[in-house]
C-alpha cells in the first residue's frame, strides 16, 4: 500500500496534540436539553423525541453511569462564520416564516424541508455548539473520544439552510480542528443521505478526507455524492463516494465500506476522525430505502471507532445525523454508538428495559416496541476480493444484490484511490 496519499500534492506532517495521559481515557458524552428546542413544525419529520428517547434509553440502560456530561455553549457568530457567509447567519437571526409554500426562499428559509421556527438561530447555534464542545475535549488533551448525539447537520451550506440543516456542525468543528494542531482530518459519513454540505466546504481543502457511504443519488435527494465526486486542485482524491442502490442490507453495505473506507484511511493517516452517525439507512426509515439493521448500523459505529484507534491513535469525534424511525430505531442505533464511543458496548440481544417500553407505550400506544437492542440482523459479509471476484452462492438475490454493491465499490475506487497512491484493482489497497 503506498505511503504518499496524494501523490504529487503531499502535505507536509505534522503530529496531532498528545491527550494527557491522566485525562484520556473514558469518551465524554455532550448532552443539553436544549438541543430539543431544535424542533420544526409538529409535521416535520425530524423531530426531536429521538434525541430524548435515545438519552432515556442509555440511561435505563445504565450505560451512563459515571460518565461527566458536558453542557454546551452555543456557537458564537464568529464561529459560525468559518463555515457560513455572514449574510446567511444574519437572515437565520432574523428569520420569519414567508406566506405559502415557498419551493425556493431566500437562504433557504421557509420551504417544506427547513420552515421556520421560534428562536432557530439560538437552537441551531447550540447544536453547533456541542460539536465544537466535543472537538475541543480531543484537541485540548482531555478525552480521545467525544459525542455530541444533537449534532450531524451535514446538509447546510454555506449560504442556505438543506436537508433540515440550518447550520452545519460537523464542518465548523472540522474547521476549528484544522486551526487547533491538526492538519489531516477524515470525516466518515454513513447517513443515507450523502453528506453534502461538508464536501463542499472541505472541496478544494487537501487536509480533510470526506468519505460518504449513501444511497445513490439518482435514487435519492439530494442527488449528489456520484464516485466521480473527487476533490478539486491539490484536494483532488480527497473526496471519496461510495452510492448503493436502495433495497441494499447490512452484508451488502459492511461489503462495501469495508473495500473503500479502511484503505482510503490508510492513504490519507488522519490525526482524528469525526463520524456523522445518521441512522435513516435502517429498513424501518421512512425517507430512504436502504434495509439495514440496528445490528449493521452498530457494526458500521464499531468499525469506525477501530479505525480511530488505528489510524488516530484513537481520536474519534461522533455526531448523529438523520434518523426518523423516532422510536423503534433511532434510539437503540444511538444508543449502541454512545457505548462505542464510551468502551462499553451493548450487546444486540440485549432486552431493552422495561420501564423505557412503557415510556415509549404512553408515547406511542399504537406502536408495538422493540424488545431487544438488535434486530437479529445477519452482519457477516464476505470481503471485496477484487474485480470479478464477486462469486455466486445460489441465492439469486444474495447475489444480485452482491453484484451490485460490486459495482458501486469499483467505480468509486477507480474514481479515486489512484489519486490517493492507491491500486484501484488490487483488494490489498
Amino acid at each position: 500500500m503506498a505511503t504518499t496519499p496524494r501523490g504529487e500534492h503531499e502535505t507536509p506532517l505534522r503530529a496531532a496534540p498528545t491527550p494527557r495521559p491522566e485525562t484520556s481515557g473514558r469518551g465524554k458524552v455532550v448532552w443539553t436539553d436544549r438541543f430539543l428546542e431544535y424542533a420544526w413544525t409538529p409535521q416535520h419529520p425530524m423531530k426531536p423525541a429521538r434525541l430524548k428517547f435515545t438519552m432515556a434509553l442509555a440511561e435505563s440502560l445504565g450505560l451512563l453511569e459515571g460518565i461527566e456530561r458536558l453542557s454546551p455553549e452555543p456557537a458564537g457568530v464568529s464561529d459560525l462564520l468559518r463555515v457560513h457567509t455572514a449574510e446567511y447567519v444574519e437572515a437565520v437571526r432574523h428569520a420569519v416564516q414567508p406566506p405559502g409554500q415557498p419551493q425556493a426562499p431566500p437562504f433557504g428559509l421557509g420551504s417544506a424541508d427547513n420552515p421556520v421556527f421560534p428562536q432557530m438561530h439560538a437552537a441551531a447555534s447550540v447544536i453547533v455548539g456541542g460539536t465544537l464542545a466535543a472537538a475541543r475535549e480531543i484537541a485540548e488533551g482531555r478525552t480521545r473520544r467525544a459525542i455530541s448525539i444533537g449534532g450531524g447537520m451535514h446538509h447546510a451550506m454555506p449560504n442556505s439552510a438543506a436537508g433540515f440543516c440550518v447550520y452545519n456542525d460537523a464542518a465548523v468543528a472540522i474547521s476549528w480542528l484544522l486551526d487547533h494542531g491538526f492538519d489531516r482530518i477524515a470525516y466518515l459519513d454513513v447517513d443515507v443521505h450523502h453528506g453534502d454540505g461538508v464536501q463542499r466546504v472541505f472541496y478544494s481543502d487537501p487536509r480533510v478526507l470526506t468519505v460518504s457511504i449513501h444511497q445513490h443519488p439518482a435514487t435519492l435527494w439530494p442527488n449528489t455524492g456520484w464516485p466521480e465526486e473527487t476533490g478539486m486542485g491539490a484536494a483532488e482524491g480527497t473526496a471519496i463516494n461510495l452510492a448503493v442502490l436502495p433495497g441494499t442490507r447490512d452484508a451488502q453495505w459492511l461489503r462495501g465500506f469495508h473495500a473503500v473506507v479502511p484503505g482510503a484511511l490508510e492513504a490519507f493517516r488522519p490525526q482524528i476522525v469525526v463520524s456523522q452517525c445518521g441512522v435513516d439507512t435502517h429498513r424501518e426509515d421512512p425517507l430512504a430505502d436502504l434495509e439495514l439493521t440496528v445490528d449493521g448500523q452498530r457494526a458500521a459505529f464499531l468499525a469506525m471507532r477501530a479505525l480511530a484507534d488505528r489510524h488516530a491513535e484513537g481520536r474519534w469525534l461522533a455526531v448523529g445525523g438523520g434518523g426518523y424511525g423516532l422510536y423503534r430505531v433511532v434510539p437503540r442505533a444511538w444508543t449502541h454508538l454512545l457505548a462505542a464511543a464510551l468502551d462499553r458496548d451493548i450487546a444486540p440481544e440485549t432486552p431493552v428495559p422495561q420501564e423505557w417500553i412503557e415510556m415509549i407505550r404512553a408515547e406511542a400506544p399504537m406502536l408495538e416496541p422493540p424488545r431487544t437492542m438488535g434486530d437479529g440482523g445477519d452482519i457477516a459479509y464476505r470481503r471485496w476480493d477484487g474485480p470479478g471476484g464477486t462469486g455466486e452462492t445460489g441465492d439469486a438475490h444474495y447475489d444480485r444484490a452482491q453484484r451490485a454493491v460490486d459495482t458501486a465499490v469499483l467505480a468509486t475506487r477507480r474514481a479515486s484511490f489512484g489519486l490517493l497512491g492507491l491500486d484501484p484493482e488490487d483488494p490489498r489497497d
